[in-house]
């Protein structure tokens, strides 16, 4: 069985009212993940996503290659162990 884990990230650029977080939450979806997806008042967007890190690593390159690539500025991703408290994935509004 893979080793789970945590999945931390932030992207900057003109990634927010374009549909970025509903391309993460598909794609997370689509592979198996859980966790969820925000916009940041600072015009961020971060998820936290857990699943075995394959899976993250994928979700990570898929977001990079997918129809948001031309808005990401840049991002940064944190790994840590999975806490097995999410159950889906979601986009959240706070």
């Amino acid at each position: 069985m893979p080793v789970h884990k945590q999945l931390h990230v932030f992207w900057s650029g003109r990634v927010q009212g374009v549909g970025f977080r509903y391309t993460a939450e598909e794609a997370a979806l689509s592979l198996g993940l859980t966790g969820w997806v925000r916009n940041l008042p600072d015009g961020r967007v971060e998820a936290v996503c857990e699943g075995p890190k394959r899976r993250l690593e994928r979700f990570l390159a898929v977001i990079a290659a997918g129809p948001m690539r031309p808005n990401i500025q840049s991002h940064t991703a944190d790994w840590g162990a999975a806490t097995g408290r999410f159950t889906d994935f979601r986009v959240r509004f706070f």
